[in-house]
């Protein structure tokens, strides 16, 4: 063993180890022994501290919400160089584009039906803000439109339906006959049915493709539901647009920039203005389409004058070829009167869609839309192509607003480039 022997400071040592060496070890083992008991915490420990400086922005936050009554200034934004930022940056940019061409894949129905309606809500805007400045509430003049617009529909349909029964009721009146005269060999039908077997190939048509019939009728009335209900959808989409349009201008005006909102909001009020003009102009040269079809139809005695009529202003609607294709069911019901009739009812839908295409349209429209007869045509097809009716409908005042975004952003920056 070794014995104890002071060292050069005075110190005993016990073998080659201070004494004091030892007693602090010891301290110090005792301590880390009260620590793992949870004996000897005292406030001031890390964990307390840690609530304090919560327990301190809360206080604040309260402060805060009492001075201001609301929610206070947003803090210091991120360092836009980080490089984390820039990767969650570039990553959401990358997830987010993804999933809205998913979202207008999926939705692109619904879209057209909203994009209907804003379409619409916006277009008689003019209307029920000409209504408004003469002291009629917004609400009201809502209505106003509402009902002429049912009006119109409702006279549509007044007269549209009792020809459609009187037809339906008269062609199964002759059905029994037909079927005589189809078995009667002395009969021009009953000719036609011995050498071309029409009966054997009627009755073989109905038992071999029974089902496939069944399903097309059935395919045919889920169609008609679904339009009428895309069109009822449509009706109430307006409606609301219409009502909130100013409260939905302002909601989009804050997603810009303040140092920008002046330039957009003028850009914005001069589209919203050229989509206005377009619908009702289009409203005004479809009004006298229909007139026109009327007045000739009483004048050559052609059948259902006000049916027609109301069918030619409502495919008037259509750009470029909704007139046409109006002229063409005239002239086909025209042939029911004569042939000569039929043949000047072509001639008065010829003049009329010169007259339309060189006068009416640039005298209504061409001082608000302010789109060449090229663009107009180019785009009324490509619109047709994309979306059907539809994208034809919209494709002229969607061009006006292409064509304005252009000249006062694009063009110019391009200049001082």
């Amino acid at each position: 063993m070794t014995a104890d022997r002071p060292d050069r400071a005075g110190r005993t040592q016990v073998g080659d180890a201070p004494a004091a060496d030892l007693r602090a070890a010891e301290e110090d083992a005792a301590d880390l022994g009260k620590s793992a008991s949870g004996e000897g915490n005292t406030p001031g420990t890390a964990t307390d501290e840690a609530e304090s400086r919560v327990q301190q922005a809360v206080d604040a936050a309260n402060a805060v919400a009492e001075e201001t009554g609301g929610m206070g200034e947003p803090g210091r934004p991120m360092n836009k160089r980080s490089p984390f930022y820039i990767g969650l940056t570039g990553a959401a940019g990358v997830f987010l584009t993804y999933g809205l061409v998913e979202l207008i894949t999926r939705s692109r129905s619904i879209l057209i039906i909203i994009g209907l309606g804003l379409f619409i809500a916006v277009g008689l805007d003019p209307v029920v803000s000409s209504l408004t400045r003469r002291g009629l509430p917004r609400w009201a003049a809502v209505l106003a439109v509402l009902a002429a617009l049912v009006g119109v529909i409702a006279i549509f349909l007044a007269t549209a339906i009792p020809p459609l029964t009187s037809q339906t009721t008269a062609l199964a009146k002759q059905v029994p006959s037909y079927l005589h005269q189809l078995q009667n060999h002395n009969s021009e039908l009953g000719k036609l049915n011995q050498k071309y077997q029409i009966q054997q190939k009627l009755t073989s048509l109905l038992t071999s493709k029974g089902s496939s019939l069944i399903g097309g009728v059935l395919g045919a009335g889920a169609l008609v539901l679904t339009t009428a209900s895309s069109i009822l959808a449509v009706l109430v989409l307006t409606v609301y647009f219409l009502a909130g349009l100013p409260s939905i201008k302002l909601f989009a005006y804050k997603l810009v920039p303040h140092s920008r909102r002046p330039r957009v909001i003028l850009i914005t009020d001069q589209i919203m203005v050229k989509v206005g003009g377009y619908v009702l102009g289009n409203v005004l040269t479809s009004a006298i389409a229909g007139l026109g079809t009327f007045f000739w139809m009483l004048a050559f005695h052609i059948p259902y004058p006000v049916l027609l009529g109301l069918l030619v202003a409502i495919l008037d609607l259509i750009p470029v070829i909704g007139s046409t294709v109006g002229g063409v069911i005239v002239t086909l019901v025209a042939l029911t009167v004569s042939l000569p009739t039929a043949v000047a009812t072509l001639a008065f839908y010829i003049s009329y869609r010169l007259a339309e295409d060189y006068l009416i349209v640039p005298r209504i429209m061409g001082r608000t839309v302010e789109v060449p007869a090229v663009v107009s045509l180019v785009a009324v097809l490509i619109g047709g192509v994309l979306l059907g009716i539809v994208g034809a409908l919209v494709a002229i005042p969607v061009a006006a607003a292409i064509r304005l975004i252009l000249n006062e952003v694009a063009f110019p920056r391009m200049d001082k480039s």
